[in-house]
């Protein structure tokens, strides 16, 4: 009777044992079909059957059905790099080194994931990038493209943005990094570099040089007015001298005119007399006396 106890005391020890097997098995099938956990910077995407639910799960936890399957979908903003060719306008071949900042929309992911999938960067936004890098490359020439480097970034990021917004993805930034033209192109353009640095140093010494002789030209042109308003003046004053010199001797003149009279000039005769009496003979022998004036 004792070992028919033990016995069935060690079957039902088994039995419970089994039983909390099953209950574990059963609580981590139920754990893992009826609850799903969305990480930080993910966006849940909830399928039933493989038809996606018009809305989308948060990070946190979240309790589901078993026939419910949750997919995860990156919110964050992510960096890629990308490479490509191209031509220019004037059918230069460059090659093109760059990078993309993106993210989606969390709230219409479940759109994205409907219509191209989790794999919606090489699928959709890769392709529609290269082609339109190419499209914008194509307007420039190649030496453009050099000096309009932000310029294609911006044009390629806004073309781009246009036909992501549709699908809930946003392109943050996108920068051409690097271009790479062909060996015969660069060394075309070092030359012509190289001839416009010396042609502007032959305008820069030209003009130097005709600044120069503007300046002497002008320096001669005011010595020689200089020189000119000297001699005028010399000459004026010449002049003036000789009108003053003219009209003090008219002056003098008139005033000796007016002091002469018959008694002065007597006066300066007797002045001038030497005492001798010239004397010449007339024709009846009669000598005259001659009064000779001294000079």
């Amino acid at each position: 009777m004792a070992e028919i106890k033990v016995s069935s005391m060690g079957s039902r020890f088994w039995k419970i044992i089994i039983a909390a097997v099953a209950v574990f098995v059963l609580g981590v099938v139920l754990w893992n079909t009826c609850t799903a956990i969305v990480p930080t910077g993910y966006t849940g995407i909830l399928t039933t059957f493989g038809r996606v639910a018009d809305y989308t799960l948060d990070a946190g936890f979240h309790l589901k059905s078993p026939v419910q399957n949750v997919v995860l979908m990156d919110n964050r903003e992510q960096k890629t790099t990308f490479s490509t060719e191209s031509f220019s306008s004037d059918i230069q071949q460059v090659n093109i080194n760059g990078s993309i900042n993106y993210a989606i929309d969390k709230a219409t992911a479940m759109n994205l994931y409907r219509e191209v999938g989790t794999n919606y960067f090489t699928t959709l936004v890769m392709p529609r990038l290269l082609e339109n890098t190419k499209a914008v490359f194509s307007k420039y020439t190649a030496e453009n493209l050099v000096s309009a480097r932000e310029d294609l970034s911006v044009m390629i990021r806004e073309k781009l943005s246009s036909e992501m917004s549709r699908y809930g993805i946003s392109i943050i930034s996108l920068n051409i990094e690097n271009l790479d033209f062909t060996d015969s192109f660069t060394d075309a353009v070092e030359a012509k570099q190289v001839a416009a640095q010396r042609k502007l140093q032959a305008e820069i010494e030209q003009e130097q040089a005709t600044m120069e002789a503007r300046q002497a030209a002008e320096r001669q042109r005011i010595n020689a007015e200089a020189a000119a308003s000297v001699q005028k003046i010399n000459a004026d004053a010449a002049a003036y001298a000789i009108r003053v010199q003219a009209q003090a001797e008219a002056e003098a003149n008139g005033l000796v005119a007016a002091s002469l009279t018959p008694d002065l000039i007597s006066w300066k005769e007797a002045n001038v007399w030497n005492g001798q009496l010239p004397t010449y003979f007339g024709g009846s022998g009669t000598t005259l006396p001659i009064l000779k004036m001294g000079e």
